[in-house]
C-alpha cells in the first residue's frame, strides 16, 4: 500500500468529495492562492476554480457565518481555520448558529458544514496559539467532533465529515501534517464515533486520540520492554465517543490510564473517567489515572512546554501507579 503524508490524505479527501458532489466548497484564509497555510489544498485552486476554493480575509466571524448561511440553502461548506486557536473569533456562529440551526427550526434547517484546522501545540508559539479546544465543542449538544491521529484516519473521518448532514468540528496538528502512513488507493470511509483498538493488551487500557497517540504508541512500546503489556485505544472522535469500546477493554485489563493534551478541569479524560467508574466500576482494580497538560498556559521556553504538556514519562508513570509498581 502507498504511504502518503498526512496533508496529502486530508487534501485527497476534500478533492474526492469535491469531484463526486458539486455542493461542497473550501474557503479559509490562504487555502487558495498560496495552496493552504499547510499545503493541504495544494492544486484545489486550480482544479476546481475560485467560486470553490474560496481565499478570504482575516474574519474569521464573517467567513464562518457565510458558511453557516451556505449550508442552511443546500450547500456543503468545508470552512478552514488557520488553527482553532482562531476559531474563538467566530465561535458564537458556530455554537450559536451551526449546532443549534437544526434544533431551533424543528429540523427544517440541516448544518452540513465541517470546520477543520490544526489545534493544540505546535512547538514554540506560546500560549495564545497552543491551546485545545476539543473538549469545548465536545460540550456542544449539535457538534460532531473528529480528531484523527494517523493519515488513513484523517481521509477516511473527513470524508465521513463532509458527508454528514450535521456540522462537523474536525481537529487536527501542526505538528502532524507530514507524518506519513499508509493509505489506499480506493475509496473508504470510517464512520463517525467508532473508536479503533490500536493494540491488543491484557495489563492496562491506554486511551487517547489526535496527536497524543504517539506519546501513548511509544509509552506502550517502552512498557513492554518491562513486561506490561498495555491495550491501547484510539478514540478518533470525541463527540460522539465510543465508551463502549473503552469499557470492553477495561473488563479484560480493569485498568485505565487516559492520555489527553488539553487542560485537566472538564476535559475529555473527565468524561470518560466519570462514564468508565459509572459504568465498569466493579470491573476496575484501580482509580482512573489521567495524564493532560499542566493547569498552565503554554509558556514558549522548550524546557517548559516539556515540562508541561503529557508525556512517555508521565504516561508510564500513570500506567505503573494504577498497576501498583
Amino acid at each position: 500500500m502507498r504511504e502518503i503524508q498526512f496533508r496529502q490524505a486530508l487534501g485527497e479527501a476534500m478533492t474526492e468529495e469535491m469531484r463526486r458532489d458539486d455542493k461542497v466548497f473550501l474557503m479559509g484564509e490562504e487555502v487558495a492562492e498560496y495552496n493552504g497555510a499547510y499545503k493541504v489544498s495544494q492544486g484545489m485552486l486550480d482544479e476546481f476554480g475560485a467560486k470553490r476554493v474560496i481565499d478570504t480575509p482575516i474574519a474569521e466571524l464573517g467567513f464562518a457565518g457565510m458558511g453557516v448561511g451556505a449550508a442552511m440553502n443546500g450547500l456543503r461548506p468545508i470552512v478552514e481555520f488557520m488553527t482553532f486557536n482562531f476559531s474563538l473569533v467566530a465561535i458564537d456562529q458556530v455554537i450559536n448558529s451551526a449546532a443549534k440551526i437544526k434544533s431551533m427550526s424543528g429540523g427544517q434547517f440541516d448544518c452540513p458544514i465541517v470546520f477543520r484546522g490544526p489545534t493544540g501545540n505546535a512547538g514554540q508559539l506560546s500560549s495564545q496559539h497552543s491551546q485545545n479546544f476539543e473538549n469545548w465543542y465536545a460540550n456542544t449538544p449539535g457538534l460532531k467532533v473528529v480528531v484523527p491521529s494517523n493519515p488513513y484516519d484523517a481521509k477516511g473521518l473527513l470524508k465521513s465529515s463532509i458527508r454528514d448532514n450535521d456540522p462537523v468540528i474536525f481537529m487536527e496538528s501542526e505538528l502532524m501534517y507530514g507524518d506519513k502512513g499508509e493509505v489506499p488507493e480506493e475509496e473508504y470511509l470510517i464512520p463517525i464515533g467508532q473508536a479503533v483498538t490500536v493494540k491488543q493488551g491484557s495489563d492496562v487500557t491506554l486511551v487517547s486520540f489526535g496527536k497524543m497517540m504517539k506519546v501513548v504508541d511509544e509509552a506502550a512500546a517502552e512498557l513492554a520492554k518491562e513486561g506490561i503489556n498495555a491495550e491501547v485505544i484510539d478514540l478518533r472522535t470525541v463527540r460522539p465517543i465510543d465508551y463502549a469500546s473503552v469499557i470492553e477493554s477495561v473488563k479484560k485489563t480493569n485498568r485505565l490510564v487516559i492520555v489527553e493534551e488539553a487542560w485537566p478541569l472538564a476535559s475529555i479524560s473527565a468524561e470518560l473517567s466519570h462514564h468508565i467508574q459509572k459504568n465498569a466500576f466493579d470491573y476496575l482494580d484501580a482509580p482512573v489515572h489521567r495524564v493532560n497538560s499542566k493547569d498552565l498556559p503554554l509558556p514558549y521556553a522548550p524546557t517548559l512546554i516539556e515540562e508541561i504538556l503529557p508525556n512517555v514519562k508521565r504516561t508510564i508513570e500513570a500506567v505503573k501507579a494504577v498497576m501498583y509498581r
